[in-house]
């Protein structure tokens, strides 16, 4: 064994019923989210190139969102189910291989046609890296699995809100085709994932041959866990229905309303998504702590407040406004995925699939629906109405307390 391999490797799980948790393992699958999530992020931050360059309408760039998310969204489910059956560790390197692909032909695409193309390649790249990275993050984990899915997530936060900082410092002065530079970074997580796959044949092998059937210790029927699901969904489209109307034209908003430059407007986006990833480091320990339910419900209804103002401030207050419904919106998701990882265990690749997908599925159908909507009225309009989504988190209410698995 060399020195590096050391490096990610813990005692085998089943060696005691209370296991350390493999932060080394933890903080590259971390990283290796943000990369993933910054590849992404950069076809965001780069919509006012492309409106310019393709003449684009904004229900063009909507549908932009709607096939990079679509992708992702209906294919991570299916990953998620087969790898439960079929554990994939080395699936995660070849998963940012599709990422790598879609980033140099977005780089270089000469049509809106090929735009589309890049983005599918992207968000199947996603949709193959997520499930299994749950599951990696809550391998490592050592129990605290809120702890483990929120420093998973945080990466992808992190990654999400470099995008605006690096398109507005490198790709707006340069120019499309310098996005072809960061499939270099695409390759260090590459080799970063290919660690961690390591680490989790590892796992597999010492696990894998007496695998005991997961059994609910929660005592819901099947009905009650279903309902629960289905309310978690419910926030989930709240949640991501919203964050599309920011992620997608919260730059056009700032531009239109407020006359900024694109540069500022990115920058003013970094500092959502900024505050974003520091929101998701609080959810998923404090849920450990408290509960899943109470972080879930304050998170998506305590933002009702901020996001039904924010149409109605100017600069500095609406700067002010998107980081507190950054910092507090993000904590729910963490929660959210490990509250029904507990509602359904054993089945973590698949309900990582369905929340990561149906996340996806209504970021994209958000900026689809949003785009439409912005182009028959106006941006300003857009940010009016969404402001209402976050008082469904009233449905939260109605999920059942679930006891931690151990």
């Amino acid at each position: 064994m060399t020195a590096r391999d050391a490096a990610f490797t813990v005692p085998p799980i089943a060696a005691s019923p209370r296991r350390a948790v493999a932060f080394r393992v933890l903080a590259a699958i971390s990283a290796s989210h943000m990369i993933n999530d910054m590849m992404q992020s950069l076809i965001l931050a780069i919509y006012p190139i492309l409106k310019g360059e393709f003449d684009l309408s904004f229900a063009q760039i909507g549908l932009i969102t709607l096939t990079f998310q679509l992708t992702a969204s209906l294919l991570q489910p299916v990953v998620g189910t087969w790898t439960d059956r079929h554990p994939s560790p080395w699936s995660l390197p070849f998963g940012m291989g599709f990422t790598l692909s879609g980033l140099l032909l977005l780089a270089f695409a000469p049509t809106f046609g090929l735009v589309l193309v890049a983005a599918a390649l992207v968000g199947t790249g996603s949709s193959i890296f997520h499930p299994e990275s749950s599951r990696v993050a809550r391998m490592a984990s050592g129990g605290r699995h809120g702890l483990a899915q929120s420093l998973f997530q945080v990466g992808g936060n992190l990654g999400s809100a470099l995008g605006p900082l690096v398109a507005a410092a490198v790709i707006v002065p340069l120019g499309k085709p310098s996005i072809a530079w960061f499939a270099l970074v695409a390759l260090v997580g590459i080799v970063l994932l290919s660690q961690v796959s390591r680490w989790y044949a590892a796992q597999h092998r010492a696990t894998g041959t007496r695998k005991a059937r997961a059994v609910p210790t929660h005592g819901l029927s099947r009905a009650r866990v279903g309902g629960a699901i289905a309310t978690l969904l419910v926030l989930i489209f709240s949640k991501y229905f919203y964050v599309a109307g920011i992620g997608s034209f919260y730059t056009f908003y700032l531009i239109d309303r407020f006359h900024v430059s694109v540069q500022s407007a990115q920058l003013h986006l970094f500092a959502f998504l900024f505050a974003s990833a520091l929101g998701t480091l609080v959810g998923g320990p404090l849920g450990d702590r408290i509960g899943r339910k109470p972080i879930i419900w304050a998170s998506v209804l305590g933002v009702a407040p901020f996001a039904l103002l924010l149409p109605h401030v100017g600069l500095a207050w609406t700067t002010a406004l998107t980081i507190v419904i950054g910092l507090i919106l993000s904590s729910a998701f963490s929660a959210i995925v490990v509250y029904a990882q507990e509602l359904v265990p054993g089945r973590i690749g698949a309900i990582s699939g369905l929340f990561f997908g149906f996340a996806f599925g209504m970021g994209g159908l958000g900026g689809a629906v949003l785009g439409l909507v912005a182009d028959r009225t106006s941006i300003t309009f857009v940010y009016q109405i969404i402001a209402f989504l976050p008082l469904l988190g009233i449905v939260a209410g109605f999920l059942p307390r679930v006891r931690a698995a151990s």
